[in-house]
């Protein structure tokens, strides 16, 4: 059952079982819009029927069914992503107990990081240190982002083994990881770091949407709903968030104790579902370095956002590229020091 603010209305739609996964859930509703809204699940239980109203117009829904109550923004904001953060699952984090600064006793929950061993086919090729939501997603976008995937190559089975901690993805052809392993660079990326074959492979080769916009109206609705979405940052900290979003919509909002393992997930769910990134935001809570500017690079994302600072190659790297690359964006404030050309600026200060 999903729930949107869009544009100066609101839409929210009911039914039964909510929609099949991967399917569009408006109706007359243009499908520049209704493309981004394939929910997979969404958490609250009852809405009326509405109209979604966009530049003065409004589409009609025809998915409502019983009353019930519209929700508040903040609700609409938080609730809806395609993919979400799961906070409450008990997996991801275990209470710990302790002391506080005066001695009393104190319970906390700290997250859990498990190692995941990848395999490509036959070969083993990382163990990587996660919290263990997402194995198929994080397995794919790491061999993409190495360029151990192609785009030609086929896959035919992702399998996962919770107990033994291993992933493996099957492709019908061999590929070029052989020569990739031969080259190993460990990064600055949290926790475990990124191994990688030739990480500037295809860089230069890469051409960012030149169309590609960001609002200024749009980059604060995405902070504000991003810092307030119930997420294991929000109640362990000590993890890092990516969010891929569209305007002024964050759609999936991936977490992992390293921040390229975040970036991955959200790689390996576009590959596996067929998203098209030219008119995608990526925001990151990590520093915009050369690896966070390499790998949206490469998953032809042009505009990259992030409430942190930068590194003087990571942005060398965005001029290089043509990305647009903010930074330090809290509340209404914000630096960009790469492809301004991409922003308008619809709000005043």
């Amino acid at each position: 059952m999903p729930i949107w603010r869009a544009g100066f209305g609101i839409i929210a739609l009911d039914s039964a079982l909510g929609p099949a996964v991967g399917a569009p859930v408006t109706k007359n509703c243009p499908a520049n819009v209704a493309a981004d809204f394939s929910v997979t699940h969404c958490t609250r239980s009852k809405c009326i029927r509405g109209k979604l109203q966009l530049g003065g117009t409004e589409y009609g829904t025809s998915l409502a069914a019983g009353a019930g109550t519209i929700h508040s923004q903040s609700m609409i904001d938080s609730d809806c992503y395609t993919v979400a953060p799961d906070p409450d699952n008990p997996s991801l984090s275990e209470a710990v107990v302790g002391i506080d600064e005066t001695g009393a006793s104190v319970e906390a929950r700290v997250v859990v990081e498990r190692p995941l061993t990848l395999f490509l086919n036959r070969q083993e090729i990382v163990t990587m240190m996660t919290i263990g939501d997402h194995p198929d997603w994080l397995a794919v976008g790491y061999l993409k982002n190495q360029h151990m995937l192609r785009d030609d190559d086929q896959i035919t089975s992702i399998d996962h083994d919770e107990d033994l901690g291993v992933v493996v993805v099957r492709t019908e052809q061999e590929t070029d990881y052989e020569e990739k392993l031969q080259k190993k660079v460990r990064t600055s990326g949290c926790a475990q770091g990124t191994v990688f074959g030739d990480l500037m492979e295809n860089f230069e080769d890469v051409t960012l949407s030149s169309s590609a916009r960001i609002k200024t109206s749009w980059l604060y609705a995405l902070t504000r709903t991003i810092n307030t979405t119930p997420s294991l940052y929000l109640a362990t900290g000590a993890i890092h968030g990516c969010v891929l979003c569209r305007e002024y919509r964050a759609l999936l909002y991936m977490e992992d104790v390293g921040r390229h393992n975040a970036v991955d997930k959200i790689a390996g769910y576009m590959a596996l579902h067929d998203i098209a990134p030219d008119d995608k935001i990526f925001y990151t809570t990590g520093r915009l370095t050369s690896e966070m500017v390499i790998k949206c690079v490469q998953m032809r994302i042009p505009i990259l956002v992030s409430r942190s600072g930068f590194t003087a190659w990571g942005v060398d790297l965005a001029r290089e590229a043509n990305l647009t690359l903010i930074g330090r964006a809290r509340g209404k404030r914000f630096m960009a020091l790469s492809g301004a050309e991409r922003i308008d600026f619809d709000t005043d200060v």
